[in-house]
């Protein structure tokens, strides 16, 4: 994955400010940008199952079904494991249906080698990473974004789907009404090619209005 040192990231979100001046404050006030900035601690197979089960879910949902799972696999998820486990197994610990056909499809493909997942970090077309995803069952475009912004650490990524992101871009230009995904694909472009970057202070943005300080 790219690895981004902290002075490479304060030239870039100095860029982000430059591009939207709106984002300066909020950059000024909040920690840099981790983006890219750290190995992660999951195997990019354990990423994408770690996305699949958060999809609709509050954050302390998702991390219990996730902490049942790696107990299930004893310690570490990975497909041999995964793909061994009963169904019946998965929705008693809080895994529906559709996740679990998502989860073993995936591990599938991973084992029977149509998607190489522990090479996908080698392809640097990011259009070329989203294809291969999300022609597998169940994996959506919401996942793959945050797989290749927080995984892989790509930095043009533009999450619009996503209501925080949607959230925070009100909250940082003062919008009174909700700007919708299609209309910020449009206003994300004089972000290029930083979209991630600013992603990420829009998630920012609505941690500092409910008092969180990460």
């Amino acid at each position: 994955m790219a690895q981004h040192s902290a002075a490479k990231m304060r030239r870039i979100v100095a860029e982000v400010a430059a591009l939207d001046k709106k984002f300066a404050p909020l950059i000024e006030r909040r920690r840099l940008c981790t983006i890219g900035r750290s190995i992660p601690e999951e195997s990019h197979f354990e990423s994408l199952v770690s996305s699949v089960i958060s999809q609709q879910l509050a954050t302390s949902a998702a991390a219990t079904i996730h902490g049942r799972l790696v107990a299930l696999c004893k310690t570490q998820i990975t497909p041999k494991k995964l793909i061994k486990i009963d169904d019946l197994a998965l929705r008693e610990i809080g895994v529906s249906g559709a996740k679990a056909r998502t989860i073993k499809g995936l591990a599938s493909a991973v084992l029977d080698k149509t998607i190489p997942l522990e090479k996908i970090d080698e392809i640097h077309d990011d259009q070329e990473i989203y294809d291969q995803l999300t022609s597998l069952w169940g994996i959506g475009r919401w996942t793959v974004e945050m797989f290749m912004m927080f995984q892989l650490g790509r930095l043009d990524i533009w999450p619009t789907g996503d209501l925080a992101v949607r959230r925070g871009w009100d909250i940082v230009h003062k919008n009174k009404e909700e700007t919708t995904a299609k209309a910020l694909d449009l206003k994300g472009e004089k972000l290029h090619p930083y979209r991630s970057v600013a992603a990420w202070y829009c998630y920012q943005a609505v941690h500092e209005s409910r008092g969180l300080d990460y």
